[in-house]
């Protein structure tokens, strides 16, 4: 599994840059300290996952987040951050980050995470999660006629919700990865989010799973 990471912190970066080389199906494929030519390294390097902080010179791990997933719509982006404030939260899974962990992750938790996050998972720091589902179990207003999916599009948002992979998906629901993929670019158009974590939230909020 390829891994790119940003990083400003030379220790930080060096440090996590080793445990990922050192971790058997993990591998480095760049290290850099900003965004300025982000667009050009995920096109070259094609990650499938991107460690991403947020506190970065020059443009936000946040804001970078839509590049990455612009070049490489198959990339999963894993913040890693020391900013646990829900707009900052919020803002990165709507710009399409697939996670969250705060900095003070354990090395053994982080090496799960990526591959959690490979297989389809979405993983978050537990105080994150608490944000997140605090943020979800607030009254919202009954969902409009336009966000209503179809029956096919409701099995696929559960299957999300429930943790599946597109692969384990397709299987379950006997189609193929591909209309998979279709069937959640059209979920994705009709709740008006950018990635699967949204996507699920969205639709656990609007009482549609």
């Amino acid at each position: 599994m390829g891994i790119v990471y940003y990083e400003d912190n030379r220790e930080l970066r060096e440090g996590l840059s080793f445990l990922i080389q050192a971790t058997p199906g993990l591998q480095l494929l760049g290290a850099f300290s900003n965004c300025q030519s982000l667009t050009q390294e995920i096109q070259s390097l094609q990650p499938h996952v991107v460690l991403m902080d947020i506190d970065l010179p020059g443009m936000s791990g946040i804001d970078a987040v839509p590049l990455v997933k612009a070049v490489s719509p198959q990339s999963q982006v894993l913040m890693l951050t020391v900013f646990d404030d829900e707009d900052k939260i919020f803002r990165a899974i709507r710009n399409g980050a697939s996670g969250y962990l705060l900095k003070h992750t354990s090395p053994s938790e982080l090496i799960l995470a990526i591959f959690d996050l490979h297989r389809g998972g979405s993983p978050m720091t537990a105080s994150v999660a608490r944000k997140v589902l605090v943020h979800f179990q607030q009254p919202q207003s009954a969902p409009s006629e336009g966000t209503l999916l179809s029956p096919r599009e409701l099995d696929i948002i559960k299957g999300l919700v429930a943790g599946y992979s597109y692969k384990l998906l397709a299987d379950h629901l006997y189609i193929s990865i591909d209309t998979v993929r279709s069937h959640i670019r059209s979920i994705y158009d009709k709740l008006q989010v950018n990635s699967k974590t949204e996507a699920v939230l969205k639709a656990m909020r609007e009482g549609l799973v």
